[in-house]
C-alpha cells in the first residue's frame, strides 16, 4: 500500500469552506452582501489576499458575485440563466403573476407546515414582532407591504431547508413590482387591511403552537385571498 503525504489545507480554501457553510444553513440571503473584504479578514485573522481568493472560489462556484465598488453578494442557489427572468415575464404579461400565486399556495402552504414543525425560539420572535408591527400599522392604515413579504421569508427561513429560502427569496424579488400595484389599487379599505393582519396572526399562532395542518391550511386561506384580490387588480389593469 501507497500512502500519499498529507497536505494542509489552504488558507482561502477553508475560508471560502465556512463562509459556503453559512450560506447553506440560511444565515445569509440571496442578495445578502457579505462583509468587506477588510472585515472578514478580521474575523478570520488571515491577509486579505485570502479572503479575496476564498471569495474568488465562492464566486466560481456561483454562490457569490462581487461587484465593483458594491462588495460581495449572496446569488441564489435558484438558476435564473435559462430563459427570461420571471419578473420581465411579469411585466410583460401580468396574468403570469397569478400563476406565480398559484404556485406560491402549493410552496407556501408547505413552508408554513414545515416551520411550525422546526421553527426555533428566534424565528417565532422575529415572526411576532413582524405581526405586532402590522397590528400598529392598522391606526393610520400605513402600508405593511415590507412586512407582509419580510413575513413570508422569515416562514421559510424558519423551514431551515435552504432551498426553500432561496426559492421563495427568487419569487418575492419577481413579484415585488406586481405587488406593489396591488398594495396601492386593490387593499385600499380599513377592512382589507384587518383581515390581512388575521390573516397574517393566524399563520403565526399555528406555527408558534406546532400545529403544522392549521398552519398549512391557514396559509391557503390567505393566499386564496391574495390570489383573487390580485385577479381584481389584473382585470382592472385590462380595462
Amino acid at each position: 500500500m501507497v500512502f500519499k503525504p498529507i497536505r494542509p489545507k489552504k488558507v482561502s480554501s477553508q475560508i471560502a469552506e465556512q463562509i459556503r457553510s453559512s450560506i447553506l444553513a440560511g444565515e445569509f440571503n440571496p442578495g445578502d452582501k457579505l462583509p468587506p473584504e477588510r472585515e472578514l479578514a478580521e474575523m478570520f485573522g488571515v491577509s486579505r489576499p485570502s479572503v479575496r481568493e476564498a471569495l474568488n472560489i465562492l464566486s466560481a462556484a456561483g454562490l457569490v458575485e462581487s461587484y465593483q465598488g458594491g462588495g460581495t453578494v449572496v446569488k441564489s442557489l435558484i438558476e435564473t440563466t435559462t430563459g427570461p427572468p420571471l419578473s420581465e415575464l411579469i411585466k410583460a404579461e401580468r396574468e403570469r403573476a397569478l400563476d406565480v400565486i398559484e404556485v406560491r399556495k402549493s410552496m407556501e402552504a408547505w413552508t408554513a407546515y414545515y416551520a411550525a414543525q422546526r421553527a426555533l425560539p428566534d424565528d417565532l420572535r422575529r415572526l411576532e414582532t413582524i405581526v405586532a408591527e402590522m397590528e400598529q400599522n392598522l391606526g393610520g392604515m400605513k402600508s405593511s407591504q415590507d412586512l407582509d413579504a419580510n413575513f413570508h421569508i422569515v416562514i421559510a427561513q424558519a423551514t431551515h431547508n435552504v432551498v426553500w429560502l432561496h426559492m421563495m427569496q427568487s419569487i418575492f424579488d419577481a413579484m415585488k413590482e406586481f405587488q406593489q400595484g396591488v398594495w396601492r389599487a386593490v387593499y385600499l379599505t380599513e377592512e382589507d387591511h384587518r383581515l390581512l393582519y388575521k390573516h397574517h396572526r393566524a399563520v403565526f399562532e399555528a406555527i408558534r403552537d406546532r400545529n403544522p395542518e392549521k398552519a398549512r391550511d391557514e396559509m391557503l386561506t390567505h393566499l386564496t385571498f391574495a390570489e383573487q384580490r390580485s385577479s381584481v387588480y389584473v382585470r382592472q389593469a385590462r380595462e
